[in-house]
């Protein structure tokens, strides 16, 4: 195996630390939050006051100040473990870095702290039921409304809409809706709009029933007249009608997630597998000692291996803010791809057992597939990298 050269010996510090945090505080409980379909409210406090959550974020906002790769070493940590109802990932790395890059001063100092100790719990609401890899395609609307006086002061956004597949939709105390402030423009009308619980017209649906994944809590969001004040567009005035544009420059960070997640979550199953068929007997010997199962193994640690070395390239130019779409893309589809095909042919020398909800592989089987789906579907992907080739249409 390629040693990996991406960590210090404090990110490998850290790893022991979350990874003691993983295994007392999440791993014993995650199979209860899979019944009741949302993890305890309490893990996130926890995480909160370890200082897990938000680490990325400057020390004035509550985080560590800490570079990506102590994010990397959690997204890493969860996939090991195969716990994914926590959604620690997109809460610290997708909400809050929003908010950092975007927002005005007050925002920072109104949400950022209470995103980073737990307080609140943080989602972004882009999908919608007719809009999914298609952001330009959403129909929820933020019309601005202005007020007796005609003043910016006492006016308001007028949001209206529906979203669906919303991580952490459920336990959400804040979440960045994606809206159309000026609908006539397409995706240059597009604005983020800061929508706090409890808001008038704002509800949560039901928690949305799913093949894998399910501890993690998603659910539809609906806003009826929603009245938003101009200081929860996120970026003040100066930032409306350029949503899109934020949406676009935090995407290669977004889709690297999910091929961090994707390799790692690939190796813990052919960890699995390698351990079961060392162990399980056909015919009197190990489904080891057949060559089919070695030789099975022995490709799908290559490929797993071959992904590592490009993702945690990835990670180092990520780092670097040198990250582009395109490779993002490739990486994302390449090894969320990967990773179903793992997954399928561990179960597979698992054999019945491979079918049962109570080994690991199995629910790791149901996880891996909308790998595949969020963050741009891996055909969305392709497009992406095609047009990066100058192919396509212009």
């Amino acid at each position: 195996m390629i040693e990996r050269t991406l960590f210090t010996p404090d990110h490998e510090s850290f790893r022991d630390s979350f990874r003691k945090f993983v295994d007392k505080e999440i791993a014993p409980f995650h199979e209860e939050w899979e019944e009741q379909g949302f993890v305890a409210r309490e893990v996130w406090n926890k995480a909160g006051d370890n200082g897990f959550l938000c680490m990325s974020m400057p020390e004035e906002y509550g985080g560590s100040d800490a570079d990506k790769l102590y994010s990397v070493i959690q997204f890493e940590e969860v996939a090991r473990a195969g716990v994914t109802g926590i959604g620690f990932s997109l809460h610290s790395e997708i909400v809050a870095p929003y908010i950092l890059h975007y927002g005005t001063p007050e925002q920072k100092a109104r949400y950022l702290p209470k995103l980073a100790s737990g307080e609140m719990i943080g989602a972004i609401a882009m999908s919608e039921p007719a809009a999914g890899s298609d952001l330009q395609g959403i129909k929820t609307t933020a019309i601005w409304q202005a007020g007796p006086s005609g003043s910016e002061a006492d006016g308001s956004y007028l949001l209206n809409g529906s979203k669906t597949f919303i991580t952490n939709g459920w336990h959400a105390d804040l979440v960045i809706v994606v809206a159309k402030t000026n609908p006539a423009a397409g995706g240059k009308g597009t604005s983020l709009m800061l929508v706090e619980r409890g808001m008038p017209g704002f509800s949560v649906g039901k928690r949305l029933k799913k093949m894998g994944m399910k501890a993690q809590d998603t659910s539809e969001l609906f806003f009826d007249n929603v009245h938003i004040p101009a200081e929860n567009l996120l970026g003040g005035k100066a930032q409306e009608n350029k949503g899109f544009i934020c949406l676009m420059e935090q995407l290669p960070w977004e889709r690297l997630q999910i091929a961090i997640s994707a390799v790692a979550a690939a190796q813990a199953a052919i960890d699995w597998t390698a351990d079961y068929v060392k162990d399980r007997k056909v015919f009197g010997q190990p489904v080891a000692s057949f060559q089919n199962t070695r030789y099975t193994l022995a490709e799908l640690q290559t490929e797993v291996q071959v992904a590592r070395v490009f993702v945690d390239k990835c990670c180092e130019l990520v780092c670097a803010d040198k990250l582009d779409t395109a490779t993002a893309s490739m990486a994302k589809y390449w090894c969320s791809d990967l990773q179903c095909k793992v997954m399928d042919e561990c179960v597979q020398l698992f054999g019945g057992y491979g079918y049962m909800w109570e080994y690991p592989i199995t629910r790791a089987y149901a996880d891996a597939r909308v790998q595949r789906i969020y963050g741009g579907t891996n055909e969305i992907m392709k497009e992406v990298i095609s047009r990066s080739m100058g192919l396509g249409a212009k």
